[in-house]
């Protein structure tokens, strides 16, 4: 047997998923493609965008904020300009949509956003 491949899906943890899954599509351009929900409520939602599948839930509030995921753009040429070039365009894409982003540093650049509840979304820039 051989494995094609692993696919990951990071949970967040939220306090309100409905709250946080608005701010994913409407701000950064992720799509929800379901959602589980309990007594008119949701509770647990994916969002993606592009190859990039978060889990959102409000099982453990305790939780909510917490957590920090680097993103990395896959990119067709594969340049350090390209990718640069693609970031700088995301981040515009970004801020037009009221989304408030900051430079980083993680011993390279990267571009970061806090979502609702805190948690952290890196986008690293090319490694000079």
């Amino acid at each position: 047997m051989s494995l094609a491949g692993w696919f990951a899906r990071p949970v967040l943890h939220v306090v309100d998923v409905e709250t946080a899954l608005r701010f994913y599509v409407d701000h950064l351009g992720f799509t929800n493609p379901w959602r589980y929900e309990e007594d008119g409520r949701v509770h647990v939602a994916q969002a993606e965008r592009q190859g990039c599948t978060v889990i959102l839930c409000d099982h453990w509030p305790e939780k909510a904020g917490k957590g920090l995921i680097f993103i990395s753009l896959n990119l067709e040429p594969d340049t350090p300009e390209a990718q640069v070039a693609a970031l700088d365009a995301l981040r515009m894409d970004f801020e037009r949509n009221g989304v408030g982003v900051k430079e980083g540093w993680w011993g390279y650049r990267v571009l970061m956003i806090d979502d609702p509840d805190g948690n952290q979304l890196f986008f690293n820039y090319p490694n000079p």
